[in-house]
């Protein structure tokens, strides 16, 4: 990539220049390319913390002579810590902060103490821009509490257009002068700040996430939402004639995936997997572009969706909505009857969904029964597709990937929008039948390109490391279990072992939990490093781009490599190169955020959910122990804290390997079953607090 190669330059010493135009000028001709790109990409490379202007003219990769690049977690102390991506955080005592805030992309300057590593900020190069916190009155001004409390003070607000008042929960714009200090301008009110949807919409604007576009994306969505054209269907496979049907569920109102599937002469299977072809209309660097590659991904709370493109283009023309006609990439996989693949082909297309059906109508032909008069036209092909994901999931279960079963939380609301109930979300056969479909056209996709050594972007999920998984040992040990060995190299049926062995037990779903966490999270990156969870080499989202912008991207590259006959220049793969590693970067970090969201939102539903229940006694399971104390959670998916203090007996030592708290009579540990009574719920801290019924 063009960047590493000014990296690779601006290392040497002797690369000094008093005017950065010079600079500038030096790097082109060293590498053969304009002024302009070699300006964008210090301006990046600047903007993400790679580089560092330490003086006029003279350049720092990061990391190198004591300096380094991270992002600045603060404490409601004052003090904070850089977070560099390794185990160990650089200290940040209090007066060398250079104002930062919790989630600034700082440069920080070291210096040992003791043998600890501390530093000092000397430069913001990603400032946090907006905050949300609720309007407090002292004296006759008005100030932001911050509700993010890593942040420990009150923000003055200045003057603005948008009229605030105390206790209403507010956005702000930060305001920063040259000697640190921050102040804000009010540019959204929220509403009453004791209000849960008003609590709701403050996490959602605390992660920069919003449900509208600008008028402009709208504007331009709305024009490319028309029938699809003679001259956009010229050159495509026409699959309007086969039967092909949308399965999803109840509530969805976009439709990114659509399937067919046909018998094999002699026995075998030919499916196909249809995606919306988003890249048609979503062109790169168009404004709708750069707001999906900001969003990256669609965010989906309990009864709301941001979605990550307007929905003129997720509900209307980008959708393969029943009865009309879409543009598509198609993935069509011949297989033999034990579902090897024998051949595919990956195509632009053009399909005609003949139905959109639902998990629930569904199912019931699967398990051989009737089910509505829509689905059971169907029948046959939804029967041929039952057979053949039985086959892909026993494959998948024979090479070890990892089914770790944990039920998703579904919130039950009322008529005026409030929480009434929650329940574990159901998963059947039909869900799963999707499931494999998708799986095996995402390892497709991924292996073909992968092969041809083109630019892409991969579903990555890497194995997790040794410590992990003694700690998962020394937990199993703890609950009886005889363990085994850790293998030279840990493979997904190892793990897989571990799971089965915590299933003959009543701890199945506990242990899933804990293998979880002891799991590195899958992120995007563009270099093929497997996918340890699914046990596959090769792996890709490609079948969801109207929700998930990496899809999007591998969209745009697959269609260019088919008009190309196959063939990208040398040229065009460095640029490729690029494009990727920054869409897996940013969906990566996207990807984060969203999920983050949706947790805080889904515990803040919880709390409200358990606000009246003061006084109530519930049994539950430990779910983790900590130095300061046991969480609970009960049937309903809460989850609560009984600390160390309120323990009975006291004295009591926490044992981090087994993860149990003892002292010499009593032991508490993970799957445990107690009973609780609820104590407190604050739906502002989006904290439960139980203590122990004898």
């Amino acid at each position: 990539m063009i960047k590493e190669k000014i990296k690779e330059l601006m290392m040497k010493d002797s690369l000094v220049y008093s005017k950065p135009d010079n600079l500038f000028l030096f790097l082109a001709e060293a590498l053969s390319v304009s002024i302009d790109k070699i300006k964008n990409e210090t301006k990046k490379m600047l903007a993400s913390g790679e580089i560092f202007e330490i003086r006029k003219g003279k350049y720092l990769v990061l990391p190198s002579r004591g300096y380094v690049s991270g992002k600045f977690s603060g404490s409601s102390k004052g003090f904070g810590f850089c977070d560099v991506g390794t185990e160990n955080d650089i200290f940040i005592p209090g007066n060398r902060t250079f104002g930062a805030i919790d989630g600034d992309g700082v440069i920080v300057k070291l210096f040992s103490i003791n043998d600890g590593k501390e530093g000092e900020v000397v430069s913001i190069f990603s400032p946090v821009k907006k905050l949300v916190g609720r309007v407090v009155k002292i004296n006759r001004n008005l100030f932001l509490e911050p509700d993010n409390e890593k942040i420990p003070f009150r923000i003055p607000l200045i003057k603005s257009k948008i009229y605030s008042k105390q206790n209403e929960k507010v956005v702000i714009n930060v305001i920063r002068k040259k000697n640190g200090k921050i102040s804000g301008e009010v540019i959204e009110t929220l509403g009453d700040a004791d209000d849960v949807k008003t609590l709701e919409l403050a996490i959602i604007r605390q992660h920069n996430l919003y449900e509208n576009f600008s008028e402009k994306v709208e504007k331009l969505a709305n024009d490319l939402n028309r029938p699809v054209s003679k001259q956009q269907k010229a050159g495509r496979l026409d699959l309007t004639k086969i039967v092909t049907f949308t399965i999803d569920g109840e509530d969805a109102k976009d439709f990114d995936d659509a399937v067919s599937i046909a018998e094999l002469p002699g026995g075998g299977f030919e499916l196909g997997v249809h995606i919306a072809d988003v890249g048609e209309y979503v062109r790169q660097g168009s404004p709708i572009d750069e707001e999906a590659f900001d969003r990256g991904t669609s965010t989906y709370f309990p009864i709301t969706v941001l979605p990550m493109l307007p929905k003129s283009l997720s509900n209307g023309i980008c959708s393969l909505n029943e009865g009309v006609e879409r543009l598509t990439l198609s993935c069509i996989i011949k297989l033999d009857c034990e579902a090897n693949v024998l051949d595919y082909k990956i195509k632009e297309s053009v399909i005609k969904s003949n139905a959109r059906l639902t998990y629930n109508e569904v199912y019931p032909i699967l398990i051989g029964q009737d089910s509505t008069e829509k689905a059971n036209k169907f029948k046959k092909e939804l029967l041929l597709m039952g057979k053949l994901a039985k086959i892909l999931q026993n494959n998948r279960e024979k090479r070890g990937a990892l089914d770790l079963d944990i039920p998703e939380a579904e919130f039950v609301f009322n008529a005026e929008g409030y929480v009434v109930d929650v329940k574990k979300r159901e998963r059947n056969d039909a869900h799963r039948l999707i499931e494999e479909f998708m799986i095996l056209a995402n390892e497709v996709v991924a292996k073909h390109f992968n092969i041809k050594n083109i630019p892409f972007v991969y579903r990555v999920h890497e194995k997790p490391t040794v410590e992990k998984v003694k700690s998962v040992l020394d937990f199993l040990k703890g609950l009886g279990f005889a363990v085994p060995k850790i293998p030279q190299k840990i493979t997904p049926n190892f793990i897989k072992k571990l799971i089965e062995l915590a299933n003959k037990k009543d701890y199945s779903e506990i242990v899933n939990k804990i293998i979880l966490r002891s799991m590195q999270k899958a992120i995007y990156k563009n270099q093929n490093l497997g996918h340890f969870g699914l046990a596959l080499e090769y792996y890709c989202h490609f079948t969801s781009p109207i929700r998930r912008y990496p899809d999007l991207t591998i969209h745009r590259i697959i269609k260019e490599y088919l008009k190309n006959d196959g063939h990208i220049s040398s040229e065009r793969k460095e640029e490729l190169e690029g494009l990727t590693y920054e869409s897996a970067l940013q969906s990566s970090e996207a990807e984060r955020n969203s999920d983050k969201a949706e947790r805080e939102v889904d515990d803040l539903w919880r709390t409200y959910l358990m606000k009246d229940r003061i006084g109530e006694v519930f049994e539950g399971i430990i779910t983790n122990v900590t130095n300061f104390g046991i969480f609970v959670g009960l049937d309903n998916s809460a989850e609560g804290l009984v600390r160390i203090e309120d323990l009975p007996g006291g004295g009591y030592l926490y044992f981090e390997k087994s993860l149990e708290l003892k002292n010499q009579s009593k032991r508490f540990r993970i799957g445990d079953k107690v009973k609780v009574k609820l104590i407190n719920a604050n739906v502002f801290t989006r904290k439960i607090d139980f203590e122990l019924v004898k």
